[in-house]
């Protein structure tokens, strides 16, 4: 009867061109029952059932129980190649098939090995996406510290801090510098009539120290260029304290809004000669000659009085300490 059956089965599993060849195989005239193929099996190493959905090319099965898959090594110790299966629903019930590789499972089957393949971890801390650098905190911390530009975003922290610790120190010097001057101007008792002619302030370029004419005390007589005994003794007092700093240094001219008295000269010639005077007495003073950047006349295009453009104080000459560290940006508004 295991034989009956046999045959039945078969007949029913093999096609023509196999039902030939395994009667060809048995019959007594055929070499091939006596002889192998090169591969050492009949049929060159077929079998009946080399096509179909039943077999699988990628060597040794992944079976999986529950949740939880269980693995099988192959004979020679290696790691298997695994097929991952999973619950088809079908008309006639639950089918169990293999999934390809390139083939996802829709979000209404019952994924028994929740779609990881092998003996891979589920993505997490230990899992395959940390050590391939695709989990979310691992790519959080690759883009902070290892993206392009960070090593030179530190770099220009680090020169932002050095400018502003420049910065901080030249303000220092400057406001210190305007004391000493200040403080010369008092103690001279020749010069404290003077010292309300006297304007010291910062600006964004720098420390500027001002020498302004008051009513019936000019610096210089009207229409001259030639500085008087007291504008001389004013820059004396300056130059020692110019000459503690090392910041290039300009001077500039200003009058007032009454039109120079001729006809071949203006108040811009007038202004540009009183200040270059100005440059002669600090440098006669002991400032070195290479520090003056530039001499400028601005006649009566910047008054120090806008709303009293003939006023004395409009008068003066400015000379300004050039600032060299960047001033520091003010910080962004929320």
């Amino acid at each position: 009867m295991m034989a009956f059956f046999l045959l039945m089965w078969l007949l029913n599993a093999t096609t023509e061109d196999q039902r030939k060849g395994l009667a060809d195989y048995f019959s007594p005239n055929n070499l091939m029952s006596h002889s192998s193929s090169g591969t050492g099996q009949p049929f060159g190493g077929h079998t009946a059932f080399d096509e179909g959905a039943m077999v699988s090319d990628r060597g040794q099965v992944q079976v999986t129980e529950g949740k939880k898959p269980v693995m099988e090594q192959t004979e020679d110790g290696e790691d298997p190649v695994h097929t991952e299966y999973h619950h088809a629903r079908t008309g006639d019930g639950v089918g169990i098939g293999p999934v390809a590789d390139d083939q996802g499972a829709d979000d209404d089957q019952d994924i028994t090995s929740k779609g990881q393949k092998g003996d891979r971890a589920p993505p997490g801390p230990g899992g395959p996406a940390n050590a391939r650098g695709k989990n979310p905190a691992d790519r959080t911390s690759t883009t902070v510290a290892g993206q392009p530009g960070a090593g030179s975003a530190a770099a220009q922290t680090g020169v932002g801090i050095a400018a502003a610790e420049q910065a901080a120190q030249e303000k220092a010097a400057f406001e210190k510098a305007a004391d000493q001057i200040r403080q010369a101007v008092r103690a001279d008792p020749a010069l404290v009539d003077l010292a309300k002619q006297l304007a010291i302030d910062m600006t964004p370029d720098g420390l500027r120290i001002q020498i302004l004419d008051e009513v019936k005390l000019p610096m210089f007589a009207t229409g001259s260029a030639t500085p008087n005994d007291r504008a001389r003794l004013l820059v004396q007092k300056v130059v020692p304290v110019l000459n503690k700093l090392s910041e290039p240094i300009s001077v500039a001219g200003y009058t007032d809004a009454a039109p120079f008295p001729g006809r071949d000269r203006t108040n811009w010639e007038l202004s540009a000669e009183r200040a270059n005077a100005t440059r002669r007495l600090l440098v006669e003073g002991g400032l070195a000659e290479s520090r003056i950047q530039s001499v400028t006349g601005h006649a009566d295009r910047d008054p120090l009085l806008p709303a009293e453009p003939f006023a004395a104080a409009n008068r003066r000459i400015a000379i300004l300490v050039l600032r060299q560290a960047p001033v520091p940006a003010a910080p962004a508004k929320p």
